[in-house]
């Protein structure tokens, strides 16, 4: 059988074994749609780093980065949330501590509520009075409630046990 490239191990015994039971013509045809599948692969690769690369350096890419760490500055995670609970309710719950903007209760792709929120305020200094309602009760849960934190671009939380 000719040489095969090292991409893995248990690839090269196997197409070896598959060497074994093809003519050749079917071998070349083979050998002939993997490079078309790998060029393909190639290309691939090249329109997603260039996708990636105009989207780092569209015009107001930073501004909307500053805009959202300032929506984050102005916002609360709020864990415990009961499954029953409705985004008005929470409001409800926020308001004492300032001027509710936005409520967002996130779901699963089948839009079944995770069991957490996030609440964003007009003022930032509302996140203060807010972070003092940590342990009430909402529908009969505890909720807890932190500072919401801006994510990183390119950090997984995570990364490395999966």
């Amino acid at each position: 059988p000719p040489p095969l490239p090292e991409y893995n191990v248990f690839l090269c015994l196997f197409l070896r074994f598959i060497f074994c039971f093809y003519p050749p013509q079917e071998l070349a045809a083979m050998k002939a749609r993997l490079k078309e599948m790998e060029d393909e692969a190639n290309k691939l690769r090249d329109m997603q780093a260039k996708v990636e690369e105009e989207m780092n350096t569209l015009p107001g890419g930073a501004e909307a980065t500053a805009s959202r760490e300032e929506a984050d500055g102005r916002s609360i995670h709020v864990g415990g949330v009961d499954y029953a609970c409705t985004p008005e309710e929470l409001q409800m719950h926020f308001q004492s501590c300032g001027t509710v903007n936005r409520v967002t209760i996130l779901t699963d792709k089948f839009e079944n509520p995770k069991g957490f929120a996030y609440v964003e305020f007009l003022e930032a200094d509302a996140v203060a009075n807010a972070l003092l309602l940590a342990d009430t009760e909402v529908h009969g849960r505890k909720i807890k409630v932190s500072a919401k934190r801006t994510n990183v671009p390119g950090m997984k939380a995570g990364a490395g046990g999966r």
